[in-house]
């Protein structure tokens, strides 16, 4: 049982570092048992903190020291201070020099934070605190300095020797061991430190770039994955291209390198020139990765380059500002992915994302806002209110100030602050000073946590021609903050408002001397506010929140033949798939509560009619299409519950599934014969075309499946069998597993292991699929499969695989009414508490939202965690998850 609380870090606690380094010299002895770490750091006073010489306090935690230096004399133990998390040093003069040297231990290190092996490969992670565990440092992000670092291994085990920024030096060192100097001249604060050395073959190709330079890049995977980069080559280099044109950046190494390691806890880090990602965000050809992993690698690879300004030449001043790079940079990262592929289903599958996680995440227990105002452990605000949400803020300031206004204070940003670290208020002032704005009120989306309510009303005037609408924003209260304290945002509102023949009606507000188009955003900046348009013939129907210009939870009475309406005549395809979205939740609420009473399940035929409009119209994006047809998840429906009643949300969907599979079977079949024969004709690219047409042949035949044909069967066999590509063939096995066929089920897992049985990868991906089958059996299911020799519970890969796609996604097994998911989840958090804090702390979520169901469930989840609290001695990650769940 914990006996010391971890300690709260507050924001208005911050303070500059007493000190500042100005250049770290650091070299690495690397061996089987252990390594040296020999830290040399040019210090000085920081004059913004005054005259005097206080103690120099420096972080490190697991380091054994060999011993300590200051301006070059040898410290006894008596001349410093040391406990478990930092050396104290008293410095003599306001400038000095202070070596030391520790010994640690990458070979045990199992948190994979600091600096560890993976696969018989080492390699670093350093962010949010890891430096602190390769040796005594002020690792904090405001403390930038020089690196130039010398790395020594054994030449044979370890031929490439790599670090940040340029190669400036190599040679032998002895018979068996080798020796590399990297130095980066742009300074940079500890977490963006990187070293890799291993057995690794690498990728060349060259970028250059708008100023003619010419650039080296490297991707350095294990020989056996050597064949699995191109993709991420191409997407590096759309990237580096994409961001010379679209924000006038350019890159400013001589090279830029990626290292692809199997034991990772996040997707892939920005290290200043030199990447080091999950392999699962690197490798990708068609025979064994999806559409949807070609897009993440895509996606991934280029959030982490445009890091190397909006994160490295910029960072932020301390952790609170984390949204200032990681926010900034999915918006770039989004934007990209939408030039490359298609704008308007990217918006969708964001939005879809964001409603269904990031509002449940604003609506638990660990809701915060943006800008944070305390942790415990910063590992656990990495979270989707930072990256996603924070996406979102910046997302609205480009909607707020236009394209060419969000450049120009995007310019001034990069050129106020290259080289500082910064905070999100100076974000906003470049953006206010560039384009003579006051964001002041808009500032709260920052501070203020939860996810805004916006309901809206209409009133029509026929004889004035008038027609109002009247907003109404209010915010939830979340842990700390009160609702009733909180005040207005800045909610930018994007609309049209459509006649009865669904055509757009110019808008002109009242006041007003002209139309401003058919389309428009006005600022809804009160409690309540009205906007009066003019000139309005007839009443219209409003298109509200285009492209979902603000991240809030907007409500307007919509009957469902109106969502129908804009289904077919919406200009914005994004609210075109919302108001199908919509219509279906009315529907499917309607089978959730007829279920509830005991009543026959009766589906509205409007939905049918719709989704056939829908299918039938082959003048649409087929990806769009593919997105219509997705009913809302069972995760999006309970989040929208008041109270989720996991059983009858479950019943409802599967059956509206069913009834739509076979009244529009035909529609559907048609379809999936016209692709699946385009696929047997066309060689694979990975492109959006491409994408979009496998999108609708799989939506397709998930739907065909539940209509038990034996044709649909033979088809579903035939593509699992004859597809050249992973994104069919896995398809055609989830459908199989997922269905009555038992034999031809276990044929198709059987297959599948044998034949990618040594791809880690790709088994990630049997294991997933598995895991999510929502058939009776689940658990046993997931704990047969952690006794397969292909998982593990130390690579974290595996854990998301498996443990985290049944909590996460199989919702009725995990919720089970006897309590076995909660039990079984907790058993599996308490072990990964022991050597892995991070991901224990994140599979945590599906507990912590124990209060969004019935009273039985709730007290069965409860239990589960405060079982983990007295499990015995918590990390702070999970101590501070599961003290924030419990708390009234």
């Amino acid at each position: 049982m914990r006996t010391e609380q971890p300690k709260m870090i507050y924001l208005k606690d911050y303070q500059a570092p007493e000190y500042l380094i100005d250049e770290t010299h650091l070299t690495f002895e690397l061996f089987d048992d252990h390594s040296l770490v020999h830290a040399q750091l040019v210090m000085r006073r920081n004059p913004e903190r005054g005259a005097g010489l206080p103690p120099l306090v420096l972080d490190g935690q697991l380091l054994e020291l060999l011993s300590v230096k200051l301006a070059d004399v040898d410290l006894a133990p008596g001349d410093y201070q040391l406990t478990p998390d930092s050396l104290t040093i008293q410095p003599e003069s306001a400038t000095f020099t202070l070596d030391t040297s520790v010994k640690i231990h990458p070979e045990t290190n199992t948190a994979l934070e600091g600096l560890y092996k993976s696969s018989g490969m080492f390699c670093t992670q350093c962010e949010a605190e890891g430096f602190r565990k390769i040796t005594y440092y002020l690792d904090r992000p405001d403390v930038m300095s020089t690196f130039t670092t010398t790395v020594i291994a054994n030449k044979q085990a370890f031929p490439i020797l790599l670090s940040n920024g340029n190669l400036i030096d190599l040679g032998p060192e002895g018979d068996d061991r080798h020796w590399a100097t990297w130095e980066d001249p742009f300074k940079k604060p500890a977490y963006l430190f990187a070293l890799v050395a291993g057995d690794l073959w690498c990728v060349e190709d060259t970028f250059v770039t708008m100023s003619q330079r010419k650039v080296t890049l490297r991707i350095f995977v294990e020989p056996e994955n050597i064949d699995k980069c191109q993709h991420a080559m191409d997407s590096l280099k759309k990237s580096m291209r994409w961001d010379e044109e679209v924000y006038g950046r350019e890159y400013d190494l001589d090279i830029f390198m990626i290292v692809a390691v199997n034991d990772f806890n996040m997707g892939a880090m920005e290290n200043k020139g030199l990447n080091i990602f999950n392999s699962s965000a690197v490798l990708a050809r068609a025979e064994t990765a999806t559409d949807a992993a070609h897009q993440r690698v895509e996606a991934i690879v280029a959030h982490e380059y445009f890091h190397n300004w909006s994160g490295n030449r910029v960072t932020c001043r301390d952790w609170f500002q984390l949204s200032l790079k990681e926010g900034f940079t999915v918006f770039r990262d989004s934007g990209f992915s939408a030039d490359m592929n298609s704008a308007t289903v990217k918006r969708i599958q964001d939005v879809a994302y964001l409603r269904t996680h990031q509002f449940a995440e604003d609506a638990g227990p660990m809701a915060h806002a943006v800008r944070p105002d305390s942790f415990i452990e910063i590992s656990n605000f990495y979270t989707l209110t930072v990256y996603e949400k924070g996406s979102e803020v910046v997302g609205m300031i480009h909607t707020l100030l236009g394209a060419e206004g969000f450049r120009k204070g995007s310019d001034l940003y990069f050129e106020r602050h290259d080289g500082q670290a910064v905070t999100c208020d100076d974000f906003v002032k470049a953006m206010e000073d560039a384009n003579g704005v006051d964001l002041t009120q808009f500032k709260r989306w920052y501070s203020q946590a939860g996810t805004p309510r916006l309901a809206v009303t209409e009133s029509y005037d026929a004889s004035a021609k008038t027609y109002s609408l009247t907003f109404r924003q209010s915010a939830p209260t979340t842990p700390g903050q009160p609702g009733e304290a909180k005040k207005p945002f800045v909610i930018p509102v994007s609309l049209g408002l459509l006649d009865k023949q669904g055509n757009e009606i110019p808008l002109r507000l009242q006041g007003e001397t002209a139309a401003s188009g058919h389309s428009r955003v006005i600022s809804v900046t009160e409690a309540e506010q009205t906007f009066t348009f003019v000139d309005v013939a007839e009443q219209p129907l409003p298109s509200l929140l285009r492209g979902f210009s603000a991240p809030v939870k907007l409500s307007f009475p919509y009957n469902r033949d109106q969502l129908m309406f804009l289904m077919q005549h919406d200009s914005d395809g994004f609210n075109r798939w919302d108001a199908g979205q919509q219509l279906s939740v009315q529907v499917l609420q309607e089978l959730i509560a007829q279920h509830q009473k005991g009543e026959p399940l009766v589906l509205d035929q409007r939905l049918m009619t719709a989704l056939g409009t829908v299918l039938a119209d082959e003048s649409l994006d087929q990806a769009m299409v593919a997105e219509m047809l997705s009913l809302p998840g069972e995760a999006y429906l309970i989040e929208i519950s008041e109270v989720a009643d996991v059983d009858a949300i479950h019943a409802a969907r599967e059956f509206a599934r069913k009834q739509l599979a076979n009244g529009l079977s035909d529609a559907l079949w048609k379809r999936y014969q016209t692709n699946r024969e385009l696929s047997k004709t066309t060689a694979y690219v990975a492109e959006s075309e491409h994408f979009a047409r496998r999108a609708l042949q799989n939506i397709a035949l998930s739907y065909l499946m539940l209509t038990k044909r034996q044709d649909v069967l033979a088809a579903a066999i035939d593509q699992f069998d004859t597809a050249d590509n992973m994104t069919e063939r896995l398809t055609a096995l989830a459908v199989l597993v997922n269905s009555p066929f038992e034999d031809e089920k276990a044929k198709a897992l059987a297959v599948f292991a044998e034949n990618f049985k040594d791809n880690a990868l790709v088994m990630d991906q049997w294991f997933s699929v598995q895991a999510g089958s929502t058939l009776p059996g689940g658990l046993d299911r997931v704990k047969a499969l952690m006794q397969h020799s292909a998982f593990t519970l130390k690579n974290p890969n595996k854990v998301r695989a498996l443990i985290g796609a049944f909590a996460g996604q199989n919702l009725i097994n995990f919720h089970a009414a006897d309590g076995s998911g909660y039990r079984f989840l907790a058993d599996l958090v308490i072990e990964l508490n022991g050597f892995n804090p991070q991901i224990a702390s994140r599979q945590l979520a599906p507990l912590t939202r124990w209060r969004k169901y019935d009273s039985a469930r709730q007290a069965l989840m409860k239990a589960e965690l405060e079982r983990i609290r007295a499990s015995g001695e918590l990390s702070p990650d999970v101590y501070e998850v599961v003290s924030k769940s419990l708390a009234d």
